[in-house]
């Protein structure tokens, strides 16, 4: 009598099963695990969902205040950085414009002399 399962053919689908789940641990291992302990190690974020390594950033770099620096305390800052370019850029229209009238001025007395 000719036997489908013998005790040879069990141990071989026995072994073959228990590498093919090794080879699953070690898989998951490598391609699950790792690369988050990896991004987690190099001091960035690991994403488990989407699986992305992300560099944190801080809200410095987005707002371009220093820490420490309340948002009023910025926007104060800003406020008179830009009221001293305003007082600057009339200044600059004020000396412009004194400009053209000594120019008018020479040029009428110029007209005049003639």
């Amino acid at each position: 009598m000719h036997r489908l399962l013998t005790f040879k053919r069990l141990s071989v689908i026995f072994l073959g099963l228990f590498a093919l789940s090794v080879a699953g641990v070690f898989a998951y291992e490598a391609l699950v695990r790792a690369p988050g302990e990896r991004c987690e190690a190099a001091g960035k974020w690991w994403d488990k969902e989407g699986r992305e390594c992300a560099q944190p950033i801080s809200i410095a770099e987005i707002t371009g205040r220093p820490n420490g620096v309340s948002r009023a305390e910025a926007s104060n800052a800003k406020n008179r950085e830009l009221i001293s370019i305003e007082r600057q850029l009339a200044a600059n229209e004020k000396a412009i414009v004194a400009d053209a009238d000594r120019q008018r001025a020479a040029l009428a007395a110029e007209e005049a002399a003639r």
